[in-house]
């Protein structure tokens, strides 16, 4: 899209002369004979830049200034004179001008004060968004050092096309980076589609990524769209691609490779536009090493790899992170703002984390239910932080099959953890990171009686 500039001037010569040039430069021109009409203009339509005589009657090109820099802050201001002054410069430098030129007006160093006008304002756009993004509920969080190395390979990703292989433990925020690239990318507005490769059966992805015709298999009554189709213009995540089949991977390389495929029981190729961003919580090195995982996919996915950090890696980032769940939890349930007092913030880091971020987004919501102190203290604490702990020694037994341990240990953990919740089984399986339908399924194997709601 050309870049819009609109010319305020009350001389209709210099309003045509400056509008072909413009034009002959590949910008749209917009002009305004006076500058109550630049403020109607500029209600009326958005642009780039704006070129404003300072000179004109009943409002001046300074007035004007002002008045822009209420309305379009961000929007540059060149301002030109035939009555040029060193004050007047100042002045308007003060106001917010980004330039000042004489008339009778250079071309060449008018266009390249343009040229850097726009570029300016493009850079500072960037920043503004880059700003607000990781100020969002989604953003990821923290100062520290591991943190700040990965926003600035974000921020490097994100307006390529390339795809991105994002590495890390569970619950360390893979999908959140995977949402930051597509969020500050070229498809922004397009689809951001993900699937989790290991949550579905080896038998149904192909359909799920591909989609299928009607007919194409029994229950296939209609034809349906993949994500890949889902997709198209914007970007596709895939969780956990490490657990994908080999067959499977097969045929994912050659749609990464010719950006086709056919629907399953069909025999028409589909293109589509798709950025792959894909993550994998095992060592990819050594699956590539031992077949698990096929070497020319993995160069395909991972033209740029990401890691990120554990959050024992940067336990400094603690205090920000429970802030900020604390405070997203309290506006998403309409909860009263409360807060952690230091001596608890200082317990959460000597905690180790073994489910990262997640584990500690868990502990704080828990905190914020069960604890109606504020702010938070670290005697508060310690209850909540039990349940999530292995049980007291000595509350299992100690020898028999792996199997009855792990059955014993499970039953303990839920008991205790419907018990501080009352046996409200959604809260309970918030707290434990599982579906409400897994919880009454675990319950039933180990011979738990659970209260329907």
């Amino acid at each position: 899209m050309k870049p819009r500039i609109l010319i305020v001037d009350d001389d209709a010569g210099t309003l045509q002369s400056l509008s072909r040039a413009f034009a002959l430069e590949g910008y749209t021109a917009l002009v305004a004979g006076s500058a109550a009409r630049a403020l109607e203009r500029l209600s009326e339509e958005p642009v780039d830049a704006i070129l404003s005589d300072v000179v004109m009657p009943e409002m001046d090109g300074l007035q004007l200034l002002e008045k822009l820099r209420e309305r379009a802050p961000h929007v540059p201001v060149i301002l030109m004179s035939g009555q040029a002054s060193v004050e007047t410069a100042v002045k308007a430098t003060r106001l917010g001008a980004l330039d000042f030129i004489e008339k009778p007006i250079g071309l060449d160093r008018l266009m390249l004060t343009l040229r850097n006008a726009l570029r300016l304002e493009r850079l500072e756009r960037e920043h503004r968004e880059l700003r607000h993004y990781w100020r969002d509920e989604l953003a990821l969080v923290g100062d520290s050092a591991p943190m700040g190395a990965l926003r600035r390979l974000v921020e490097r990703a994100a307006p390529t096309d390339v795809p991105v292989l994002v590495l890390g433990e569970n619950g360390t925020g893979k999908e959140l980076v995977a949402r930051a690239i597509h969020e500050l990318s070229a498809r922004r507005e397009q689809p951001f589609i993900k699937l989790n490769c290991a949550a579905v059966p080896a038998e149904l992805i192909e359909s799920e990524l591909f989609g299928h015709e009607k007919g194409a298999f029994s229950g296939a009554v209609t034809q349906r769209r993949g994500r890949f189709e889902q997709a198209d213009g914007g970007t596709l995540f895939l969780d956990e691609i490490g657990d994908m089949s080999a067959a499977m991977q097969a045929k994912l390389l050659r749609v990464l490779q010719d950006g086709e495929f056919q629907r399953v029981g069909g025999n028409t190729d589909v293109k589509v536009d798709v950025r792959v961003i894909s993550a994998t919580n095992r060592d990819v090195d050594e699956c590539v090493a031992d077949g698990r995982f096929r070497e020319d996919l993995y160069y395909r996915v991972s033209t740029l790899s990401l890691r990120t950090p554990a959050l024992r890696e940067r336990s400094g980032d603690i205090p920000a992170l429970v802030a900020h769940f604390a405070e997203a939890a309290s506006r998403r349930n309409h909860w009263r703002p409360r807060g952690f007092a230091p001596d608890a913030q200082e317990l959460l880091a000597q905690q180790p984390w073994k489910g990262n971020v997640r584990e500690l987004k868990n502990v704080v919501e828990r905190a914020l239910i069960l604890v109606d102190h504020d702010p938070i203290a670290a005697a508060d604490l310690r209850g909540v932080l039990a349940p999530a702990r292995a049980p007291k020694p000595g509350s299992l037994p100690t020898e028999g099959a792996l199997r009855d341990l792990t059955d014993a240990y499970e039953r303990d953990l839920i008991r205790e953890r419907l018990r501080i919740f009352k046996g409200n089984a959604t809260k309970a399986a918030t707290s434990l990171d599982l579906e409400r339908s897994h919880l009454y399924k675990k319950c039933r194997q180990l011979g738990l009686e659970m209260r329907e709601e």
